[in-house]
């Protein structure tokens, strides 16, 4: 399949298509909240950002910076060539659960040690989910974990016709 034709980047904005395979990890100085079952369970600005070709930004955050009791291991695995093998969690908060929707690599493999005892999470699943005050869109397709803002474009993988990029 022949590589989608990048969208135009305007000024403060970042392609995807810029973005490197296999992916960088970086630093960045950006505040994640996180709201789910009408409480906030993230607020921090310890964020690292996993940057891959084709994908929305994913933003892992520290396991600390969680409410307490908000994170709950979940069954099942899966392996990502670049990062390792990763473990799920259940985002819970009182009667309510979001089953499987948020990540860690225990062990990341060799160049991912920043996400070591760091979670992702899918956005779509949350009540409300902001970089910088600016509520983010979740990557499409549901399979993916990026979070979509005004400073990205793309075309991303994840919508219909992209499973060959």
């Amino acid at each position: 399949m022949r590589r989608p034709i990048p969208d135009p980047v305007g000024p403060g904005q970042e392609s995807v298509w810029d973005y490197p395979r296999p992916p960088a990890v970086e630093p960045v100085d950006r505040r994640v909240v996180i709201e789910f079952a009408g409480e906030t369970i993230v607020d921090t600005r310890d964020v690292v950002r996993v940057l891959e070709t084709s994908h929305p930004p994913v933003y892992y955050l520290p396991r600390a910076a969680f409410a307490p009791g908000t994170l709950a291991d979940a069954s099942g695995s899966s392996w990502c060539e670049f990062k390792g093998r990763a473990a799920y969690f259940d985002v819970v908060v009182g009667e309510r659960v979001a089953g499987g929707v948020a990540w860690t690599y225990p062990e990341p493999s060799p160049g991912y040690g920043l996400l070591r005892d760091r979670v992702a999470l899918y956005a779509a699943p949350m009540d409300r989910v902001t970089l910088d005050g600016e509520v983010v869109v979740p990557q499409p397709g549901g399979f993916y974990g990026g979070w979509v803002t005004a400073e990205i474009v793309g075309p991303f993988k994840g919508g219909p016709g992209s499973a060959g990029w």
